[in-house]
């Protein structure tokens, strides 16, 4: 079955940094485009970043461009999402999935940007 493991997520000060990681399994993962979610506390989950199978097309939500940098390991089978300049409306649960094909979600990861 088809499974995302996310991680890295941890409590950060305004300004700060964190690298997230998914671990994907159950599919062949450099054949489908891979996105990053998020879900604030209290309000909708909402679309991040989005990288194609071949690295060459990726989007960014207005809320993050510059900021972010999504990438992928086709031979890990892993997604990542750097995160630079944090900001406290950057906190929520951080999830990834196929960008084209719902699985479901999975556990997520808790990100929180606070002084």
């Amino acid at each position: 079955q088809v499974q995302f493991v996310e991680s890295g997520g941890d409590l950060v000060q305004p300004g700060g940094s964190l690298r997230l990681s998914c671990a994907a399994s159950g599919f062949i993962f450099r054949n489908y485009d891979m996105s990053w979610y998020r879900q604030p506390p209290g309000k909708e989950r909402e679309l991040v970043a989005s990288i194609n199978t071949g690295r060459t097309t990726i989007y960014y939500a207005d809320t993050v461009k510059g900021r972010f940098t999504i990438s992928r390991d086709n031979g890990k089978n892993a997604v990542y999402l750097q995160m630079n300049s944090l900001k406290p409306e950057d906190t929520a649960v951080y999830y990834c999935r196929r960008r084209a094909v719902f699985d479901g979600w999975g556990r997520g990861t808790q990100v929180t940007v606070s002084s």
